[in-house]
C-alpha cells in the first residue's frame, strides 16, 4: 500500500511557517487534525487554533489528515499546495506509483512476446480444424495487449501528474527528481513491451492509406450487378472506401478484414444471382487499395525522417457528477497514434505534455493533420526548447496575505485554483488598474488571464465572514414545510405595509435561502454568499460564465437568480402611466418614476422585429436559465416610453432587478397616491365622503415624500410630485367643505 502521508522531509518552500487552522485535544502531545470531521478527533474536547506549517507541526499531524492534504481553505495558496501533495492523485502518492513491477500483477516478457507473435500471424480460416484454438489464442493475446497498453498509459499519466505538480511548485524539483527518475525508468520498460504489438512498416502503410485520394470507383463493373444500379453501386463502394480509410486511421496495422467489404454486399441475399461475383470483386477492390497503400509506403525512403514535437492536449476536466474515473493524458488517442508514440518517441517532458520523436514523412504528415487529437508543430533539428515556465504559487496570490501584499493572477494560478472543490462556482472580487473593483465569475477570470489581464484577487464569495452571513441566514429562518407558504400574497391594498414586498430584497433573500435542494446551513449560506456579492454587480449579464470544459453551464444557481430578480408580473406600473380620460377604465396618474426610472429590466428579447415575443429569464420557454450575456437590458423608464414591446403572456416578458428599500418605498408611495387620486376622481365613480378625513391624513403624509431624495436636489420629479399632492389635498378639502 502506498504511503502518501506528508512528512517533514517534503520542502515547503514559501509556505514554510505559514499558519494553518488545526484542531486538537488539550495537551501538548495531542495529534493535530485538519477538521472536526476526522474520526480520530474528539470533537467535544477539541480546540481550534492556528499552527505554523513546519517540521514540528507535520510530526504532530494525524496520519489520516496528513494523507488527505486538506489543511486550510481549499482555495487558499497553502490549501492548494497541500492538496496537490496529498490524496490519491496527489504528488506523494504518484511518486510511489509505477516505480517497479508489481509481483502480483506482472506478466513476463515471454508472455508478451508470445502474444505479439500470435497477433502478427495470419488468422486461420473457419474451415481449418484449428480455428477454435486459434480464435481463443488470439482472444487471450488481445486481452494481454490491452492490459500492457493500459499499464503503459497509466504509468505515463502518473508521471505527467507528478511532473505537472512539481512544475507548479518548483521548490519541489530537487527533492522529487530521484523518485521521478525511477518512474521514467519503469515507463521505458513498459514502453518496450507495449511496442512489441506494433509494426513500424504497418504504421507507415496505414498512414499511406489515410493519405490516399478517393480512387475512381468501378460503379459500372458488371461484377457488381447483384448490388443494384450504378448509383447504388457507387454509394456502397464510397461507403466501403470510407470504412476502409477509417479503419486505417485507428489500426494496429493495415486493415483488410471482411467487415470492410461487407459495406458493399451487406443486405444482399446470398442466393441472389451474381452474389459470389460481387463478393470476389469487393475483395479484389479492397486488395487493390491495400496494394496501392503499400506501393506509396514503399516509395518513401524509410531512412528520411523528420523531427516533430507534439503537444498533447490537456485531459478533459473530470465531470464532478460522473461516476467514471478521471480521463488520463493518453486516453483520447487512437491505436495508430499510440503506436506512433511507442515506436518513434525519442524524448518526453510529460509534465509539460511535450513529446519529441523522429518519424518518416508520411507519419509526420498524418500527425499534423490530426490536430483534434494531438496538437503538433514541426521543429527543425537543433531548435531551442521554449521555456514556458509557469509562475510559481506562493503566499499572496489568493487570500493568505493582506490585500496590499497580493500578487497578480496568472493563467497558471487559475488552472491550479480550478482543482479546488467548488472554486469554479464562486464569484470573485478582483482589482485592476483598468476597471477598478469588479465582481466576475471564475470562467471570466480564466478568459482574462489567457489574454494577459493583470489584476489581483481581493476575495471570493466564500471569503465573506460568517459573522455577516450566519445572522442573515438565521433572520431569514427555515424553509416553510408547506410550499405555498414560501410565496407571499401578491394582491394587497396599496396602504398595506407589505404591499409590493414580492419586489423587494427581503423576499429575494428568502428565495435564495429557501429554493435549495437541501435546507442544510451550508447550502443556504452558499447561495446567500453569492447573492450578497452579486447584488453589487452593475450589469447582471456579466455573471454569465458560459459552459465549462465538461459542457455544463456555469451560471449562478436558479435560487440566486430569483434572489436578484423579481418577476415582471409582480410589477404594476399603472400609477406612472399618463392619464387617459377617454375611457372608463382605470388610467394612470402620471406619477414620476423618480428612483424607479433606472431600475434594470432583463428580457430574453425586447425587439419583436428580431426574434418575436420577449420572454423573462424565468420563462419555461427559455428553460428558466437565468440571465445570459446576450439578453437585453432595459429600464423601467424604457417600459413606459415604448409601446411596441411584444411580451410573452405567460411570463410577462421580463424580470426586474429587485428594489432597494428606497425604491420599494417610492413604489408603495406612488401606489398610495394613485389610489387616492382614483378615489377622488368624480368622473370615475366618486369618493366615499366618510373617508375624506383619512384621505387628507394620507396626503399630508405623502407630501413629505420626495421621489428624488437620494440625490438631494429639488428636481422636476419632486416638483411634479408635490404639485399632484397639493392638487389632491385641495380637492379633498373642498369635498370636506361641501364645495363641488
Amino acid at each position: 500500500m502506498r504511503d502518501s502521508v506528508l512528512t517533514a522531509d517534503v520542502p515547503l518552500g514559501p509556505f514554510d511557517g505559514h499558519l494553518v487552522p488545526v484542531f486538537a485535544a488539550k495537551g501538548k502531545a495531542s495529534k493535530l487534525h485538519a477538521h472536526l470531521r476526522c474520526p480520530r478527533v474528539r470533537a467535544d474536547g477539541a480546540v481550534a487554533f492556528e499552527a505554523p506549517l513546519n517540521a514540528a507541526t507535520i510530526a504532530r499531524m494525524c496520519s489520516a489528515c496528513a494523507h488527505q492534504g486538506d489543511w486550510g481553505r481549499p482555495d487558499s495558496g497553502v490549501g492548494l499546495f497541500l492538496r496537490a501533495l496529498g490524496g490519491y492523485r496527489g504528488l506523494l502518492s504518484q511518486l510511489q506509483e509505477y516505480t517497479n513491477a508489481d509481483p502480483d500483477d506482472e506478466v513476463t516478457q515471454e508472455e508478451v512476446e508470445r502474444a505479439a507473435e500470435v497477433l502478427r500471424a495470419e488468422p486461420v480460416s473457419e474451415e481449418d480444424e484449428t480455428y477454435d484454438e486459434d480464435r481463443d489464442a488470439r482472444g487471450d493475446a488481445e486481452h494481454l495487449r490491452g492490459q500492457v497498453l493500459s499499464g503503459w498509459r497509466d504509468a505515463a499519466d502518473s508521471l505527467h501528474l507528478a511532473e505537472s505538480v512539481v512544475a507548479k511548485f518548483p521548490w519541489l524539483t530537487d527533492w522529487a527528481r530521484p523518485k521521478a527518475a525511477l518512474k521514467e525508468e519503469y515507463l521505458q520498460t513498459l514502453r518496450g513491451r507495449a511496442g512489441l504489438f506494433f509494426d513500424a512498416a504497418g504504421l507507415v502503410e496505414a498512414a499511406a492509406a489515410m493519405n490516399l485520394e478517393v480512387p475512381e470507383l468501378p460503379a459500372n463493373d458488371e461484377a457488381f450487378s447483384a448490388i443494384g444500379d450504378s448509383m447504388e453501386i457507387a454509394r456502397r463502394l464510397r461507403s466501403m472506401w470510407s470504412r476502409w480509410q477509417g479503419a486505417a486511421a485507428d489500426a494496429w496495422g493495415l486493415p483488410g478484414d471482411h467487415l470492410v467489404t461487407y459495406q458493399a454486399i451487406g443486405g444482399i441475399n446470398s442466393r441472389r444471382k451474381g452474389y459470389d461475383e460481387a463478393c470476389c470483386a469487393a475483395d479484389r477492390l479492397l486488395a487493390s487499395w491495400e496494394e496501392e497503400a503499400r506501393r506509396v509506403a514503399g516509395a518513401s525512403d524509410p531512412g528520411v525522417t523528420v523531427t516533430l514535437t507534439a503537444h498533447l492536449q490537456e485531459p478533459r476536466d473530470e465531470d464532478p457528477y460522473s461516476q467514471q474515473r478521471a480521463r488520463g493524458l493518453l486516453d483520447s488517442l487512437d491505436n495508430w497514434t499510440i503506436g506512433v508514440l511507442l515506436t518513434y518517441l525519442t524524448s518526453a517532458e510529460w509534465g509539460r505534455r511535450r513529446l519529441t520523436f523522429r518519424a518518416p514523412q508520411l507519419i509526420v504528415d498524418q500527425l499534423l493533420f490530426r490536430t483534434a487529437l494531438v496538437q503538433c508543430e514541426p521543429e527543425p533539428p537543433g531548435a531551442p526548447t521554449a521555456a514556458g515556465e509557469a509562475s510559481p504559487l506562493g503566499p499572496g496570490v489568493f487570500d493568505d496575505t493582506a490585500v496590499h501584499q497580493r500578487r497578480p493572477l496568472t493563467a497558471e494560478h487559475l488552472r491550479l485554483l480550478s482543482t479546488a472543490p467548488g472554486a469554479e462556482d464562486q464569484l470573485y472580487t478582483v482589482l485592476s488598474t483598468d476597471a477598478g473593483m469588479e465582481v466576475v465569475p471564475f470562467k471570466e477570470l480564466e478568459r482574462r488571464a489567457a489574454r494577459g489581464w493583470r489584476g489581483v484577487l481581493v476575495a471570493s464569495s466564500a471569503d465573506l465572514p460568517a459573522a455577516l452571513i450566519e445572522p442573515w441566514s438565521e433572520a431569514i429562518g427555515h424553509r416553510p414545510e408547506e410550499p405555498s407558504a414560501m410565496w407571499r400574497e401578491r394582491m394587497r391594498e396599496a396602504d398595506d405595509p407589505l404591499f409590493g414586498e414580492r419586489l423587494g430584497l427581503a423576499v429575494g433573500a428568502e428565495c435564495a435561502a429557501w429554493l435549495v435542494y437541501s435546507d442544510k446551513p451550508w447550502a443556504r449560506e452558499f447561495n446567500l454568499r453569492l447573492l450578497a456579492v452579486a447584488r453589487g454587480v452593475p450589469d447582471l449579464r456579466s455573471l454569465d460564465s458560459g459552459y465549462d470544459r465538461v459542457g455544463r453551464s456555469r451560471s449562478l444557481p436558479s435560487a440566486v437568480w430569483h434572489g436578484l430578480l423579481a418577476h415582471g408580473q409582480d410589477l404594476d406600473l399603472e400609477p406612472f402611466e399618463a392619464p387617459d380620460d377617454s375611457t372608463w377604465k382605470r388610467s394612470g396618474s402620471g406619477i414620476p418614476l423618480g428612483v424607479l426610472a433606472q431600475v434594470q429590466v432583463y428580457a430574453v428579447n425586447a425587439d419583436p422585429c428580431y426574434q418575436g415575443k420577449g420572454h423573462s429569464p424565468f420563462c419555461s420557454h427559455v428553460r428558466e436559465r437565468g440571465v445570459v450575456a446576450d439578453d437585453d437590458l432595459l429600464t423601467i423608464a424604457d417600459l413606459l416610453g415604448d409601446t411596441k414591446f411584444d411580451w410573452c403572456s405567460k411570463c410577462w416578458g421580463y424580470a426586474i432587478r429587485r428594489l432597494t428599500d428606497t425604491q420599494l418605498a417610492h413604489y408603495r408611495a406612488a401606489h398610495r397616491l394613485h389610489d387616492i387620486a382614483q378615489q377622488l376622481d368624480r368622473g370615475r365613480g366618486g369618493y366615499d365622503s366618510g373617508r375624506l378625513e383619512q384621505l387628507v391624513e394620507q396626503l399630508l403624509e405623502l407630501e413629505k415624500w420626495d421621489p428624488d431624495a437620494h440625490d438631494r436636489s429639488f428636481s422636476e420629479d419632486s416638483r411634479h410630485w408635490h404639485q399632484m399632492v397639493r392638487k389632491l389635498l385641495l380637492r379633498a378639502r373642498s369635498a370636506q367643505a361641501g364645495q363641488p
